[in-house]
């Protein structure tokens, strides 16, 4: 066989370089990656504003009964929060309802503005209930193991007003 000429080389490398860490991305796709990237610590400062003042508003309501979010810890739980989480405590909270899965269930049903989905990081604000659909084929005792209680409800709080979030927070426990 003939070898290849620098110029087949150079295209063989990258034909195998594609293959092995996938396509190339497309020019409008790399400019909005990189709008994206350049507001980011905008949207972060809000996301975390948002997430500690819902895990405060829900330390103090009724209708739960644990909140878990680094800015509630004490301790040397808070003192690692505190020194790893310089920008803020992040965008997740985690909350135990009292009246276990169907208090989980009515609460997630009764959101309005926030998206009932598994993933964390959207700009928009979602909820899980991890007993009833990511943590569902495990058995109570598995789900313990995992962390997941039957009144387990895990948040990421979006860049939407504070006002909006806490109102739909609000109706959707009054419904649990």
């Amino acid at each position: 066989m003939k070898p290849l000429g620098p110029i087949a080389y150079i295209v063989k490398a990258r034909v195998t370089l594609l293959r092995d860490i996938g396509a190339a991305m497309s020019p409008f796709n790399a400019f909005m990656f990189i709008q994206g990237l350049e507001t980011l610590p905008l949207r972060m400062r809000i996301h975390c504003e948002n997430a500690t003042r819902v895990a405060e508003w829900l330390s103090r309501h009724p209708k739960v009964e644990r909140v878990i979010h680094p800015s509630l810890q004490t301790g040397e739980l808070r003192r690692r929060a505190d020194q790893h989480l310089r920008g803020g405590y992040g965008a997740l909270v985690g909350m135990e309802l009292k009246g276990g899965r169907e208090a989980g269930r009515r609460f997630i049903d009764a959101l309005q503005m926030f998206y009932h989905v598994a993933n964390i990081g959207d700009v928009r604000s979602l909820a899980i209930h991890p007993a009833t659909t990511t943590h569902s084929q495990l058995g109570p005792e598995e789900q313990l193991a995992t962390g997941v209680s039957e009144g387990y409800v895990r948040l990421s709080i979006g860049i939407e007003h504070i006002d909006d979030i806490l109102a739909d927070l609000d109706q959707a426990l009054a419904a649990a």
